[in-house]
């Protein structure tokens, strides 16, 4: 995923100079070649995140887009402070990437696991999340948020492409994506990094008619657009790689609440146990997810 945003940002950087990259001193084998192209549109702030969301803050409050790429907890949870009051109240052109989200790091310890993301960026009244499942909505999701003057929270893995998935051009924020049809009653709902285990649960005899969507944009100010696309359903199984509280099966219960909407809504997650592990992205959602 981060080499098809990478890639993206570089074509939209030829044709805007106001498309600026910013990186706290990772990113390498990635970043390089955008850094080269365009010298005067790249910025390492060096490992100080709080600053590096304040320079975002200033060159967008100059008229340009600016993209913040960091991995694990180090682009949210490190500089709350400054997304909160510099980027989200002034409601800014920043788009925040993270690359490795989830259990992605895994083998670099919980300082490195990004779980518990979501309840952290959901609480923001302006900021979308952009949490594609795979590189096609990588790429449909860059489009929209390089035409979107917003801030968003652009949350990246390393999932690759379904090999049935069919091309399409647009997603629309809040709207549930189909990704796989088959029944009218029941289906899987995910966003993230947790494609192949829905692609598993379906292949399973309980799962096999289970129909599949994703949810890639959301956030605060799309909840209300919930509503009318889970009462569809009478069963609705919501699977992500984040912790149960403040996750995006929380947010989903939460968008029916005070409602008569009766869907059943399954919930599968990281167990809290999976908190200090250490291991693979595969070992530990295989020992610590929907457990």
């Amino acid at each position: 995923m981060r080499n098809i945003f990478i890639e993206q940002l570089i074509v939209a950087a030829k044709k805007n100079k106001k498309i600026i990259l910013v990186v706290n001193d990772l990113g390498y084998s990635v970043v390089e070649k955008f850094a080269k192209l365009y010298p005067k549109q790249f910025y390492n702030a060096g490992v100080a995140e709080q600053n590096l969301m304040g320079i975002a803050a200033g060159l967008a409050l100059e008229g340009y887009k600016v993209f913040v790429y960091s991995i694990g907890n180090f682009p949210t949870f490190r500089c709350a402070e400054q997304i909160r009051n510099d980027i989200d109240y002034h409601n800014l052109p920043v788009t925040i990437v993270n690359v490795g989200s989830g259990l992605g790091y895994g083998m670099l310890g919980y300082s490195h696991h990004s779980i518990q993301d979501y309840s952290l960026m959901r609480s923001f009244p302006n900021m979308t999340i952009v949490s594609p499942i795979d590189i096609l909505e990588t790429k449909i999701c860059m489009n929209y948020i390089l035409k979107t003057k917003k801030p968003f929270y652009l949350r990246l893995s390393k999932t690759k492409l379904l090999n049935n998935r069919i091309e399409k051009n647009k997603i629309f924020a809040g709207r549930w994506n189909i990704i796989n049809k088959k029944s009218n009653n029941k289906t899987f709902l995910i966003t993230g990094n947790i494609l192949n285990h829905a692609v598993k649960l379906l292949s399973t005899k309980k799962y096999k008619n289970h129909s599949l969507y994703s949810l890639p944009i959301w956030g605060m100010k799309f909840k209300d657009k919930q509503k009318n696309q889970i009462k569809r359903w009478k069963e609705i199984i919501v699977l992500e790689d984040h912790l149960e509280d403040g996750g995006f099966g929380s947010w989903i219960k939460e968008s029916i609440n005070n409602t008569n909407i009766n869907t059943k809504i399954i919930s599968k997650y990281l167990n809290k146990n999976v908190v200090g592990k250490v291991g693979s992205e595969s070992y530990l959602l295989k020992k610590f997810f929907g457990k």
